[in-house]
């Protein structure tokens, strides 16, 4: 069973492979996931909603990513493991370097996660130069929802789908190996995802992506409310747990999810 690296995802891309992401929060489940295909385990700061019935992200801690994290690591064997930098903890170059020291020493991460654009080329930068592994999120920033007003989709007008368009090759050119883009119209993602070499990860981004991203309870049906646009419940046509990450996976990388009922236009 090889394991899955940036190298490997990079090739991937190359080939016009599609690779599947899903977030896992515990031991329990990074097993089951691994199990199904998954190729990258992504340990979000959406616990903060999921498992701990938050409102946000935004009060979601470094030492509970770093406990989270470590709880998948320990039963981690295949998947590339991504751990999201929670709020204001990459607000400077300094306390970037601690957070991504703090999910990989401590956590056992092998890749970090920052939201933003511009405006976080050093801090991508830096924690490149010191040998850490970064993903960068653009479009729909969880953490800027005050700022941006709510959950809404971003790039709509030409002006904000440019200034996407440079910060995703931008952070690509800082050192950014992953990109995720959320909530973006399909035009623009897909638009993206050409222009970089690098392997871009849609939720909410359309099919032209090189991966999809969801989080784990909702492909299984069990997020209370209204699930978002860009969600599919997978564990209605499933027996059990793992059938139904199994038919995300093979959806994702067969092309047939996302389908035209989940993308933004």
């Amino acid at each position: 069973m090889q394991e899955v690296t940036v190298k490997t995802l990079g090739d991937m891309k190359a080939r016009g492979e599609k690779f599947a992401v899903l977030t896992c929060y515990d031991a329990t489940f990074t097993h089951v996931v691994e199990a199904a295909g998954v190729d990258v385990i992504l340990v979000g700061d959406s616990l903060g909603m999921v498992m701990q019935g938050k409102e946000s992200t935004l009060q979601v801690t470094v030492d509970e990513m770093v406990y989270h994290t470590a709880c998948v690591a320990r039963a981690r064997q295949r998947c590339l493991l991504l751990a999201d930098m929670p709020f204001l903890s990459y607000a400077s170059v300094e306390r970037a370097i601690d957070t991504a020291e703090a999910l990989i020493q401590q956590g056992g991460a092998q890749m970090v996660k920052l939201e933003g654009g511009g405006q976080q080329l050093a801090a991508v930068r830096a924690l490149t130069e010191n040998g850490v592994a970064v993903c960068a999120h653009l479009g729909l920033q969880p953490q800027s929802v005050h700022q941006l007003g709510g959950y809404l989709v971003q790039g709509r007008d030409q002006q904000q789908a440019d200034e996407m368009l440079q910060d995703a090759m931008s952070l690509q050119d800082a050192g950014a190996q992953l990109l995720v883009l959320e909530c973006v119209p399909q035009l623009l993602a897909t638009e993206i995802t050409r222009a970089l070499d690098i392997p871009v990860i849609g939720i909410g981004a359309g099919a032209e992506t090189d991966a999809q991203v969801l989080v784990l309870q909702d492909i299984l049906g069990i997020t209370p409310g209204k699930p978002p646009k860009f969600v599919h419940n997978f564990m209605q046509d499933a027996d059990t747990i793992e059938d139904a990450v199994r038919m995300y996976v093979h959806a994702v990388k067969s092309g047939s999810f996302p389908t035209a009922d989940h993308c933004f236009t």
